[in-house]
């Protein structure tokens, strides 16, 4: 892992892997981190096997990265800037952006603004994006998730508690996921209508997260949809997941 300080002085970690043309730039879902999202579900291994580069952020509050327990350093807006940080720190002028879950909210921002995208791909989310304007609260309060990170998350609703699991599995420090799910507590998607590079959106078959996707792959400009089987946590692992992205980005 490699450490950089972004545009606000966090210390944020990413790693990188050799391969050809533009990197493949990936981001996380919320709780997880480069390893639990990208490297056990088979994903790096599978873009690797493709011949691509890849790089790997683990955002502020997760993983490796600093984590500041104060609400006022996380927003989506800052999350999306530590992203457009990271191209600067590599020195590239073109990637192909990746985002999962919260991940996959952060990419649509970053690929409204940043001219380096050149291809999009988003997984976990859905019509929420439209209904919702990011998270789809019709799911998940945040308030929810902010109750499944105090004391052993036992009073949060079923759906908030996995992501309590997912946090004790990864050894996440669930004062800073509290501070995370509190600064992202807002609407950050207004339109897609900025983004024009393709897309392709990733949806598992049985993820509540990810509801009406062909929803979201009709908004975008250039949308197209792939549904796999599996639900928000496990979806991504699937080979349809990987193939599905592999294509695209060789497309």
């Amino acid at each position: 892992m490699t450490k950089f300080k972004t545009w606000d002085g966090l210390e944020l970690s990413y790693r990188v892997w050799e391969g050809d043309g533009a990197p493949v730039v990936l981001q996380h879902g919320v709780v997880a981190d480069t390893g639990a999202n990208w490297i056990g579900m088979g994903v790096v291994r599978a873009l690797q096997a493709a011949g691509h580069a890849v790089v790997s952020l683990d955002a502020r509050g997760h993983g490796r990265s600093e984590k500041p327990h104060d609400a006022s350093r996380y927003s989506w807006a800052a999350m999306a800037k530590d992203v457009r940080a990271l191209y600067d720190e590599l020195g590239v002028t073109e990637v192909a952006q990746v985002g999962y879950s919260m991940g996959g909210v952060i990419s649509l921002l970053v690929a409204a603004s940043d001219p380096r995208v050149r291809k999009l791909v988003v997984g976990g989310i859905g019509s929420g994006v439209i209904d919702c304007g990011g998270v789809d609260r019709r799911v998940i309060d945040v308030a929810d998730l902010q109750e499944a990170m105090t004391g052993d998350g036992s009073a949060a609703p079923p759906t908030a508690r996995m992501f309590r699991v997912l946090a004790d599995a990864v050894h996440a420090d669930v004062d800073a996921i509290k501070a995370v799910a509190r600064g992202l507590d807002e609407e950050p998607i207004k339109t897609l209508d900025d983004i024009t590079v393709p897309a392709l959106v990733l949806a598992g078959a049985d993820d509540p997260f990810a509801a009406e996707p062909e929803r979201l792959a009709a908004a975008l400009p250039d949308g197209r949809l792939v549904v796999v089987p599996g639900d928000h946590l496990l979806a991504v692992a699937d080979p349809g997941f990987h193939a599905a992205l592999v294509d695209f980005l060789a497309d």
